[in-house]
């Protein structure tokens, strides 16, 4: 079975995405900050004591909301319902585990090579039928993947974790990672990067395609930017040569 079929949104819902993922991201980012505050609140020790907010200065809406939710959670649970291509389970775990057109595998190294100018790959985080905090591509976890320098990479990147959002960046940088590479660490070209997406719904999953030029060899590896994930061993390597 060949990749394809890949969505293709548009440069304007591409930007709708961004701004909603980024407003969503702030949002998150502030929440976790007060339940960090709320945790470390002694009940009724605040001016407030009790009522609406709850015990303390912070305690009440955040400690029975958001508070045993981590920021990914957050994410996903806020954009599940986000505009944008969808595609159901079934197709997202036939995508998971297809062979590549032009793509050799290699079981016993956990990689697939290529040799073609044009490459196609599809890539879910963390379905349910794999390890937890992983991405799948070609029915192997966080694969070695190596290309030719110069072959235009197009990466489908579909949303497979039920509670959890997740995102796929490629990158330069080496791991150990920051707990949040969304901030600190960029994209080795233009266009390799997707950003984290929504929960799935009865509607199906989140998915965003994009394609990159492997202009530079080098060896890069694609990572999940959400908060905590890459340090969770949410990589893998992709190799220009």
């Amino acid at each position: 079975m060949d990749v394809v079929g890949f969505a293709s949104p548009g440069v304007a819902m591409n930007r709708t995405q961004s701004s909603l993922t980024l407003a969503i991201i702030a949002v998150a980012t502030l929440s976790a900050a007060c339940a960090t505050v709320a945790r470390a609140d002694p009940p009724g020790s605040g001016p407030s004591g009790g009522g609406m907010m709850g015990s303390g200065t912070s305690g009440g809406m955040m400690r029975g909301g958001m508070t045993g939710m981590d920021m990914g959670q957050m994410m996903g649970a806020m954009m599940a319902n986000a505009p944008g291509p969808r595609v159901e389970e079934a197709d997202a775990e036939a995508l998971g585990n297809v062979t590549p057109t032009g793509g050799t595998i290699d079981q016993a190294t956990n990689r697939i090579t290529f040799q073609t100018a044009d490459v196609r790959l599809a890539v879910l985080s963390s379905p349910d039928s794999g390890p937890d905090m992983t991405f799948r591509i070609a029915g192997l976890a966080d694969p070695t993947v190596v290309v030719p320098q110069g072959a235009i990479v197009t990466v489908q990147f579909v949303q497979a974790d039920k509670d959890t959002s997740h995102g796929w960046l490629l990158t330069a940088a080496k791991p150990p990672f920051s707990s949040m590479p969304m901030m600190d660490t960029w994209a080795a070209f233009a266009g390799s990067s997707a950003t984290p997406l929504g929960d799935p719904t009865a509607d199906g999953m989140h998915t965003e395609t994009v394609s990159f030029t492997a202009s530079a060899a080098g060896q890069y590896t694609y990572l999940c930017p959400v908060m905590d994930h890459a340090q969770q061993g949410m990589y893998g390597t992709l190799i220009v040569q």
